[in-house]
């Protein structure tokens, strides 16, 4: 059996790994970082386009998780991780979100990011994950009425899809974005208790 390939360097620039969060990395990362900053992707928006057996949801009644798409803008945050740091961030993110053995939902992908508390400041490649268009568990053209109602009913290993859904509208909202597809989709959700955001 011939031996497996050295994972490939982490892409630093500046002396850092750069990591794109858009939507559970923002409030929950996981990793020490020296910096966390405000950024805006060209190119993809976020979107609920990925089921979720287990994480979310339940193979008896699924959930969606977020996955950039094809197309428009994302605003979320680059966090900058120190270059000693870099390799042991990149296997703790592909371990995250490309777990093995599992259905392979994203493709972790290098893409320029432009910080927008450094306005004129050249873009850095930033790591992140793009939804596998490819995969089973992709979902297309899902209406917003039914991906508010897989949210209500979904419940995984990480809690209610809806906590999901409302941290990550709550914190977008405390770096002052908006994004108007996802306040669609909660404003279809039905009325519950006021979450309590994760910090």
């Amino acid at each position: 059996m011939p031996p497996l390939p050295e994972p490939s360097p982490p892409p630093l620039h500046d002396g850092a790994l750069w990591v794109f969060g858009y939507g559970s990395l923002i409030w929950r990362p996981g990793f020490e970082h020296a910096g966390c900053h405000p950024a805006l992707l060209s190119g993809y928006h976020r979107r609920f386009c990925l089921w979720s057996h287990h994480y979310r949801g339940t193979p008896e009644a699924p959930g969606l998780v977020l996955g950039l798409d094809r197309g428009g803008a994302c605003r979320g945050v680059v966090f900058r991780v120190p270059a000693a740091a870099a390799a042991e961030v990149l296997r703790y993110l592909d371990d995250r979100e490309l777990p093995d053995g599992a259905e392979v939902v994203y493709h972790r992908r290098v893409l320029r990011v432009r910080r927008l508390d450094a306005p004129g400041s050249p873009a850095v490649p930033a790591v992140t994950y793009v939804a596998n268009r490819g995969c089973r568990l992709y979902v297309r053209g899902l209406a917003d009425a039914a991906v508010a109602q897989a949210i209500a009913q979904g419940v995984g290993q990480m809690g209610p899809n809806r906590d999901y859904l409302l941290n990550t509208l709550h914190h977008l909202a405390a770096l002052g974005m908006r994004d108007r597809g996802l306040a669609r989709v909660a404003a279809l959700l039905p009325s519950a208790p006021e979450l309590v955001p994760v910090l």
